[in-house]
């Protein structure tokens, strides 16, 4: 069985089309995805509801995002709102559009319900799955939110568990996951020119990575020494 990381799609339905079709995951696979479905992409929508199918077949872990807590926070508050669409909340709604202006009522209840229901973190024996970041010296019940979806990568965590921890959020422009020895951050900024959506095979250094225009690679992790942080 293989634990297969899927870093931020941000709404690139297509990517993640292609990406599972050069993975092929089998029914004895887990698949964990790490948080930042929505935003900034073209096709929020169509990512959720890939990943909906998904459940149908596969062992599948979806974390919680910062940009699912903003979508989540501007359906009811307006001050909120205006942050969500200024930072990729625009495109977010015009996925959920027939033709014409989409509002709240257009996006389903079972994308709401999606969202609400992503999980802060998930861990296995030898290693972490979360969003952003972790406080090093807290255990995972203890973390503040601050850090599971909203503090970007300043070097290596050396979590007090002893685990390797797997991440996203801190956007990797050169479109290569970063990776030391007790960290792996494999958002590569998928919505972006030249950007690509990863998938890390977990405990191995291999990833398959897809881009918008469909196209695949795959490449070994290169591990940096914690001195070059």
């Amino acid at each position: 069985m293989r634990t297969l990381a899927i870093g931020d799609i941000h709404g690139m339905s297509g990517a993640l089309d292609a990406l599972l079709d050069a993975v092929n995951p089998t029914m004895g696979d887990r698949l964990v995805f790490l948080g930042d479905y929505v935003d900034r992409g073209p096709d929020s929508k169509g990512a959720i509801d890939r990943i909906l199918a998904l459940t149908s077949y596969y062992s599948i872990v979806c974390l919680k995002g910062n940009h699912e807590i903003m979508m989540s926070k501007a359906r009811h508050d307006r001050e909120a709102r205006k942050l969500w669409l200024a930072v990729g909340g625009v495109q977010a709604m015009a996925s959920y559009s027939s033709g014409g202006r989409s509002s709240f009522g257009d996006i389903p209840e079972v994308h709401w319900e999606f969202i609400d229901n992503c999980s802060p973190y998930w861990e296995t024996d030898t290693h972490i799955f979360v969003h952003a970041n972790l406080a090093e010296k807290l255990p995972l019940v203890e973390q503040p939110e601050s850090k599971l979806y909203w503090e970007h990568l300043n070097g290596p965590i050396q979590h007090e568990s002893g685990k390797t921890v797997i991440c996203g959020h801190t956007s990797q422009r050169s479109g290569i996951p970063l990776a030391w020895p007790t960290t792996i951050c494999i958002d590569t900024k998928a919505y972006a020119d030249g950007g690509w959506l990863t998938c890390l095979e977990v405990g191995t250094t291999h990833y398959l990575q897809a881009n918008a225009m469909g196209q695949t690679r795959e490449g070994e992790l290169v591990i940096q020494s914690e001195a070059e942080a």
